[in-house]
């Protein structure tokens, strides 16, 4: 009866310790807090952001944090969108600018006739 109890205590311990070096490690199942309004975790410019600004975006890491490789990967994919589609919005800007001043320039082109 002795050594049973004794089995049992150290089962009951070694058990304990195992739930509180998990409850640690893993949390209590809590959800994060959520930020305070107008906070962000990450710095980004308040103007216009382009692929260099995505690229130099790092987040912060917790124990419970995020597969590094996928969300750099979406990174790299973001930015390279970014600049794609400013490269696209300059040279259209640019078109237009040319078009315009093309416009204007010709000779007999009357107010109404646009």
């Amino acid at each position: 009866m002795g050594t049973a109890l004794i089995y049992l205590l150290v089962v009951a311990a070694v058990g304990a310790a195992l739930f509180g070096i998990a409850t640690l490690v893993f949390g209590r199942g809590e959800e994060l807090a959520p930020l305070p309004p107008g906070a962000t975790p990450t710095r980004l410019p308040a103007g216009e952001i382009d692929g260099a600004d995505v690229r130099e975006l790092r987040f912060q890491q917790a124990l419970r944090g995020y597969r590094m490789d996928e969300v750099d990967w979406v990174l790299d994919r973001l930015a390279d969108e970014l600049d794609r589609t400013g490269a696209q919005r300059d040279g259209l800007l640019a078109r237009v600018a040319e078009l315009e001043s093309a416009l204007a320039a010709s000779p007999g082109m009357a107010e109404g006739d646009r």
